[in-house]
């Protein structure tokens, strides 16, 4: 079993490479971080704060994103990882 130490790293982990996606597909559309936040009901600033692995996101964030740049959800995370050390 991981200890809560391990779970943290992985954790911001997963949310910086959450991140990196997000950032991807966002200048892969040539969209500004202003400009999805306005396209997906967000504040610039919390779009920023996703791309560093800054902030755990909800679905429904993340559904708002996908949508916003017009791809499904599993498309946007298909470039994060899964965790294959679960026991």
């Amino acid at each position: 079993m991981l200890g809560d130490e391990s779970l943290a790293v992985s954790a911001d982990e997963d949310l910086v490479a959450l991140g990196r996606e997000i950032r991807r597909h966002r200048k892969a559309r040539k969209l500004s971080q202003e400009g999805l936040a306005e396209l997906a009901y967000l504040h610039r600033n919390y779009i920023g704060c996703l791309e560093r692995g800054e902030r755990n996101p909800a679905a429904k964030t993340l559904f708002q994103i996908s949508r916003a740049l017009g791809i499904g959800l599993a498309e946007l995370v298909a470039g994060v990882a899964p965790d294959t050390k679960h026991d």
